[in-house]
Order: C-alpha cells, then sequence, then structure tokens
C-alpha cells in the first residue's frame, strides 16, 4: 500500500504496522489533466474530478500548493477509477487527476494537456509492503522470506533478458494491460532494484518531511479519526531514532532491517 494508505488505514486505526519493503515512488505515474487549458493555475474555479481521498487527491494539494492555491478554489468530484475514462469523453469534465494507465490514456485524449505529475514531488507517493508489526515481531523468518522473495524478483526484473520479459508480461497481464503497457508504467516510477537504495531512501530525512506533509493532508481532511485532536495524532517511527508525532501512540515504523539483510547477502 502507499504511505498515505499506511498512516489512515491501519496505523490511525490502531494496528501497529511497519514499512518492511519500500519498493518504489511515483515519478510520473500520477497526474493532473486538464482540457482546453495548459497551465496548472489554470485549474482555479474548475470541477476537478479524482478518487476523493486517495493519493490523487494528496497530489492535488501539493499541486495547488506549488501555485499557491487552495482546495477551497477548485470543487472536487468524486469520481471511481472505474468511470474516470468515461467521465473525461464528456464536455463537463475539464479537469482530472488520476494515475496510470488511465492517466496515459486520458492525456492523450484531444485537448488534453497534462500540467502537474508526480515527478515533481518526488519520493512522496511511495509503495510499501506493509506487515503488522506484532506478526513480524514474533515471526521474523516471514520478514526475510517477503524480503527474499521480492528481491528475487527484483532482481529478473531489473534484466532484460527472456526471464525478465515473461515475469514483466505475467505482471502486465495481471495488471490489464500489455508488456508496452507495463514498461511505460515502469518508466515513470522509480523503483528500488538494489535493497541498498531501499535502505538509503528510509534514512533520508526527506522522508519525514514526506510523512509531515501526509499527516497533515490526512488531519486536515479528517481521515486521522475522530479522535485525532491534530497532524500528531499517530507516532511515526523512523530510523536511527527519529521520530514524528505522539512518541506515546506510535503505529508506523520505517524499519530498514530486512531490506539490509537483502543488500548485506544476510537473508
Amino acid at each position: 500500500m502507499t504511505n498515505m494508505d499506511a498512516l489512515s488505514i491501519p496505523s490511525a486505526g490502531g494496528v501497529d504496522t511497519t514499512a518492511l519493503i519500500i519498493g518504489d515512488f511515483s515519478n510520473g505515474n500520477d497526474g493532473i489533466v486538464l482540457k482546453e487549458m495548459d497551465n496548472l493555475p489554470d485549474i482555479k474555479g474548475q470541477n476537478v474530478n479524482l478518487v476523493e481521498l486517495s493519493v490523487s487527491h494528496y497530489l492535488l494539494a501539493r499541486a495547488l500548493d506549488s501555485v499557491d492555491l487552495k482546495e477551497s478554489d477548485i470543487t472536487v468530484v468524486n469520481t471511481s477509477d472505474a468511470d474516470m475514462v468515461a467521465a473525461c469523453s464528456t464536455a463537463d469534465v475539464t479537469a482530472v487527476v488520476t494515475w496510470n494507465p488511465l492517466l496515459s490514456e486520458i492525456d492523450a485524449m484531444p485537448g488534453a494537456n497534462k500540467v502537474f505529475d508526480s515527478s515533481e514531488i518526488p519520493g512522496e507517493i511511495i509503495d510499501i509492503m506493509m506487515v503488522n508489526t506484532e506478526t513480524l515481531k514474533d515471526n521474523p523468518d516471514f520478514g526475510k522470506a517477503l524480503a527474499g522473495a521480492w528481491y528475487e524478483m527484483m532482481g529478473i526484473m531489473s534484466k532484460d533478458d527472456g526471464d525478465s520479459v515473461a515475469a514483466r508480461s505475467a505482471m502486465a497481464e495481471a495488471s490489464g494491460t500489455d508488456l508496452a503497457g507495463y514498461d511505460a508504467q515502469l518508466g515513470t516510477t522509480q523503483m528500488f532494484y538494489d535493497p541498498a537504495d531501499a535502505v538509503a531512501f528510509s534514512k533520508d530525512e526527506k522522508l519525514v518531511d514526506t510523512m509531515s506533509f501526509v499527516a497533515n493532508f490526512l488531519f486536515d481532511h479528517g481521515i486521522l479519526g475522530e479522535g485525532a485532536s491534530s497532524p500528531d495524532f499517530v507516532g511515526m517511527e523512523f530510523p536511527d531514532g527519529k521520530t514524528l508525532g505522539d512518541t506515546a501512540n506510535v503505529k508506523l515504523r520505517f524499519d530498514p532491517s530486512f531490506m539490509a539483510m537483502a543488500a548485506e547477502g544476510s537473508l
């Protein structure tokens, strides 16, 4: 799940959750498309179709902030991802926030212009393998098995041989696209094929800043729960003893130790 979903669903719900494997971050896979307009500030006053309270909503909030606009300057129209392409085919829809492969399809429509995407907020929309902290603590071999299987597949995917093509083709079919479409999505995704890169990412101070942005977004939209009195309601623990939020209510932990074992070949 994404870092935002992990904070808003299990962690805010009281389930102690550990980020076991940081797999990638969106680097253009999520974006904003305007019809017959080609600058982000043109979004002011528009109805904006998106999956409400998803990472698309977060992307919109960060984009608006970059041009000194607020959500009150636009109107969010909650639209399911299954209906997004059809909605964009109507004259009533003028602004959309979505993810690939829908994003590429909508951006290719006549008059459509992508005016902002996740490459402008790199490292903020993160795909992570999350596990129950108590389960991991009781069964460390579970964490090792997941990390081992994950990085075995990363090793296959990162090559350009027959095994890699076969693996990516299978993933493409499971994702409802073809190999070319899947590879296009990989092109706008910063994959952490090397576990050492994921470890470094988890230890970067920028991750703390990102999770602060996320916590504030969730609090502002009431997604941290009725008991949340501030964005600091859920405590988060990062490598090297760094924390964010309520240290008496730590429910989200970024633990790079299993990725580090993969990097060291000691799984």
